[in-house]
Parts: structure tokens; C-alpha cells; sequence
């Protein structure tokens, strides 16, 4: 048979029309569900999947995977359905300089649904973040599992969780809640380390309002079951909320670059031109004269770090306890500090899980913790202790005794009972305890703590106020006063707390070749 010859003009044309197809696959892979589909969620006042990944990504660039892929399912009409890239957008790109993994999710493609390949694209982008050190972002907006693929949609859900629980630890993670995440869906996120929502744009719940008002009875809308009001305010699932998507992704990008791509890096140290040893005159009026006075504790936090900037984390959630990342000479620090202005600075259920999550976060990416202690203890009653006080607090001991970073405690007045040992105390293995000389150290505060102790030389005095006032004198003379911690070496130092920024970095300077380890185990029990 005669061979035939292929001129060096076919092979052009042919591969000529080979790129012309690529690139036409690529435009259509693109257009996600469509035109007709973009421009819904557009009027919807969303991105699309891309935009998202441009705003995320230095310069709006990244390098995406799998654009071709498509679903196998043939069964009702999805046959007849295929999108190249399916419901999932993934890619890997440049975030600070530093290399960061991201999938976002394609409302425009079947509603976003979770497929068996969307999985396969999230689960292989997953595997690429843990083997080279990297974070991973996830963006959310979809409907939740693909119905008509049945258990290979829930497998695929769960082929994520695994991946997400592994990796805990190991990468930061963290999730976007631009849209709607209902029921299995919203798992992943609450398994990553932080979660951003977007406001009335962004969505969470395990059932939605139709099933709630058939089950119960209650009647609730979207934004009100399960919006970023809710979630950052009451129920404490949302770590930050935005009004608009472009503030979420500077505010994702922000976040980022205070965390070590890895358990294993060290957060990156930046140059400060902040004064090392800048005096702060402002710190020694800002504890009111009277013990039961509040004040603004963000302001001392503000006088001590780099530049007064801080990134707060839970911001709307259990106020009465600050948990924010800053810097001291450049170098990354983790805040948990009582907040007087909310509740008196008390520890609750809530307060006590927020800080004790931030503290295990803060652990195991190998940034230091500072803690400013002012707590008049835990907060009594009934629905307190109904709602497991005795173990949600113990989620906050166990934090702070099983962590190995470099930690820092500042006692700047009130430390009262179990929670002067909590917030940070040598007791659970802190490095450095400094007070200011306002501290109170004591198992309670004067008046309650003489009304126990006194009370029969009170009640069998003729003028029991007057004896009463006199011995709280005493007692505040006695307890009210660093002193006698320091006396006993619960404290290392007492200073004045104009050079407090300048102890805190010269401890962490001090503390930069701490090592420290717990008891080999497979893991412990954390009272959950």
C-alpha cells in the first residue's frame, strides 16, 4: 500500500486547527453554565467563579486544573448537561508572594451541586496543598449535594471531610461562604480554621427554612436561620463577615499573611518601623481607680503592638474575649486578652470556646501567644451551668496547658479563682508572667471573699458596715497587689506598663529558641 506523504503545510494547518479547538474548548469551559446564567448571578449581585479567584490571587492570576473535566452521570437528563470543568473551579496561584491552593464554586453550573468529579477536583487540588506545604481556600456557593447522582454526590462529600480533617493542622484552611451551603455542604467549612461570610449574599444551614416550618412549626427566613448576622453574632460558626465580596477577599488576604504556609514554617517576620522600645505614658491611665470601672482593653492592646494593627478574629462573637493576631517587631503574635467593656471581661460558654479554638489554632502554626489578663472569673447561673460551663471552660485549660509555643501573660488588674488559672497562669505552663501594678491576685474579689471568711466577727460586731468596710480594706491591702504572686514566683516580674510593648519583645527574643513537648500519645481527649 502506498504510504502517504503529509506536507509540512498539513501538519500546520492540522495543528493549527488542533490549538483553534483548544482555544475554544477553553472559551467555553469558561463561560461556566452560560451566558443566560452568568447574567443571573450577576443580577443576584454575585461573581462569578473566576472573578472571585482573580480578586483572591496576586494580580488576579492563577494556574487552573482540570478545565475539561465533565460529570459520567446519565440519569434524568444529566446526560444531556455537561459543562467542561463541571461545578468547580480549581487553581493554584500567588497570595502575598507566597503560594496558595483555592476552589471556587460554580453557582452557574447546575446550581454549584456537588458532583463525584467536582469532588475528584477538590480532593486532588486537597492532596497537592498537604504534600507541598501549602494553605488551601475555599470558596462556597452551591445547593448542596448533585440529587440525581445519589450516593456518589455523598461519598464525594465525604471524601472532602476526610481530607479536611487530615489536613487540620497541617495547612491552614480556610472558607468563603459566598452563597448558599446547606445541609452535608456546610461540614467542610466548619472543619476548616476560619470562615468569612459575606453579607446577605452568603448562607448556612443543616435543614432550610421550608423544613424547619414543616417539622416545628417556626417560621424563619434565609438571611435570618442561617446569614453572617447570625452566624458571627450567635452562634459563633462565622470567624469574620463583610459587607461585599471584595472586602472578604482583601480581608482573606490580610489573614493569610500573618499564618505560615505550613505546621512546619514559621510565620513570615516583617520589618516594623515601629520603635522596639517605644514608650507608652497613655497605658498608665487606662485602668480606671475603681475595681468595678470598665474600660476599652483593644486600647491597650492598640498602645503595645506594631502600629496599633490588629487582625480580629471573632469579632461579634462572645465580646467579652478578644482573640486577634498582631505583630511586636515584625513578628506574629497571637492576643487572647479579656474585654472589660463586655459583661466585665467574665469567661462564659461561648468566650471559653472561642479563645480555647484560637489558642489550638495559634499552637499548631507555631505562633506565640500573648494573653492580657483582667477576668473576674467565670460567669454564674443557671443557664451557665445547664449549658456545661464546668466543660466548656476546661476546653480553655486544656488549650493552654497542651500548647508548646512561646507564651506570654500580662495580669493588668482583676484575677480572680478559676479564672486567674485559665487565662494563661505558670500554672498551665506559661514562659513569662508579668503584672502591672494594679493586678489583683486572689480566689475572689474583696467583698465576697470577707463576707465568707469574716462572717461571724461581722455579724457579732456592733457596727457590722463599718466592720465590714475595714476588713475589705485589709484584704485589698493584702490581695490587691501583684506582690505576693511575685513573692511566690507565679509572676516574674512586675513593671510599669508604659514599657509593657518592650518586656513583650524582648520575652519573644528570649523565647525564640524555646522547645518544648507533651507526653507522646496518639492524641489526647479534649473535653468536647
Amino acid at each position: 500500500m502506498e504510504s502517504k506523504i503529509i506536507s509540512d503545510s498539513d501538519k500546520k494547518n492540522t495543528n493549527t486547527n488542533k490549538l483553534e479547538e483548544l482555544e475554544a474548548r477553553r472559551s467555553l469551559a469558561q463561560l461556566g453554565g452560560g451566558e443566560e446564567k452568568n447574567k443571573t448571578q450577576k443580577k443576584k449581585g454575585k461573581l462569578l467563579a473566576r472573578e472571585r479567584l482573580s480578586l483572591l490571587f496576586d494580580n488576579g492570576e492563577f494556574e487552573e486544573f482540570d478545565q475539561f473535566i465533565t460529570h459520567r452521570s446519565q440519569e434524568f437528563g444529566l446526560d444531556k448537561q455537561k459543562y467542561e470543568g463541571d461545578s468547580v473551579v480549581c487553581g493554584v496561584g500567588q497570595v502575598n508572594g507566597k503560594q496558595v491552593f483555592a476552589f471556587s464554586q460554580d453557582f452557574t453550573v447546575l446550581g454549584g451541586s456537588l458532583s463525584e468529579v467536582a469532588s475528584m477536583k477538590i480532593c486532588k487540588l486537597m492532596d497537592h496543598a498537604v504534600k507541598t506545604g501549602c494553605p488551601v481556600v475555599g470558596i462556597n456557593d452551591s445547593g448542596g449535594a448533585r440529587i440525581q447522582e445519589g450516593v456518589e454526590s455523598l461519598a464525594g462529600y465525604g471524601e472532602i471531610f476526610r481530607r479536611n480533617t487530615m489536613a487540620s493542622g497541617v495547612i491552614p484552611q480556610i472558607t468563603v461562604i459566598a452563597g448558599p451551603s446547606a445541609g452535608g455542604a456546610v461540614y467542610s467549612p466548619a472543619l476548616t480554621d476560619f470562615i468569612f461570610m459575606v453579607e446577605e449574599i452568603g448562607q448556612m444551614y443543616i435543614t432550610g427554612p421550608e423544613v424547619i416550618q414543616a417539622v416545628t412549626g417556626e417560621k424563619v427566613n434565609h438571611q435570618e436561620l442561617g446569614g453572617s448576622k447570625t452566624h458571627s453574632q450567635k452562634s459563633g460558626v462565622v470567624h469574620v463577615s463583610t459587607k461585599n465580596e471584595t472586602e472578604c477577599f482583601n480581608k482573606v488576604r490580610e489573614l493569610l499573611s500573618y499564618l505560615p504556609s505550613n505546621n512546619l514554617d514559621d510565620p513570615e517576620n516583617l520589618e516594623s518601623s515601629d520603635s522596639v522600645n517605644r514608650i507608652s505614658e497613655k497605658l498608665k491611665s487606662i485602668i480606671p481607680n475603681e475595681a468595678n470601672q470598665s474600660y476599652d482593653m483593644k486600647e491597650i492592646i492598640r498602645e503595645i503592638v506594631d502600629s496599633g494593627k490588629i487582625f480580629e478574629i471573632h469579632k461579634d462573637f462572645a465580646p467579652n474575649i478578644i482573640t486577634c493576631l498582631s505583630r511586636f517587631n515584625g513578628q506574629v503574635v497571637g492576643i487572647v486578652a479579656n474585654q472589660p467593656l463586655s459583661l466585665a471581661g467574665v469567661l462564659d460558654i461561648d468566650a471559653s470556646v472561642k479563645a480555647a479554638r484560637f489558642v489550638r489554632f495559634c499552637d499548631a502554626f507555631n505562633i506565640p501567644i500573648l494573653t492580657l489578663v483582667d477576668v473576674p472569673g467565670f460567669m454564674p447561673g443557671v443557664n451557665q451551668e445547664f449549658g456545661g460551663i464546668i466543660r466548656h471552660g476546661a476546653k480553655l485549660l486544656y488549650a493552654y496547658s497542651e500548647a508548646t509555643v512561646p507564651k506570654i501573660t500580662i495580669i493588668v488588674r482583676k484575677a480572680y479563682g478559676g479564672a486567674y488559672i485559665v487565662m494563661g497562669s505558670k500554672e498551665l505552663r506559661s514562659d513569662i508572667n508579668l503584672a502591672w501594678p494594679s493586678a489583683e491576685i486572689a480566689v475572689m474579689g474583696p467583698e465576697g471573699a470577707v463576707k465568707i471568711i469574716s462572717r461571724k466577727i461581722i455579724q457579732e460586731s456592733e457596727n457590722k458596715e463599718e466592720t465590714q468596710n475595714k476588713l475589705v480594706e485589709e484584704y485589698k491591702d493584702k490581695f490587691a497587689n501583684p506582690f505576693v504572686a511575685a513573692s511566690r514566683g507565679y509572676l516574674d516580674d512586675v513593671i510599669d506598663p508604659s514599657t509593657t510593648r518592650s518586656k513583650i519583645i524582648s520575652s519573644l527574643k528570649m523565647l525564640q529558641t524555646k522547645s518544648d513537648n507533651n507526653i507522646p500519645k496518639k492524641h489526647g481527649n479534649i473535653p468536647l
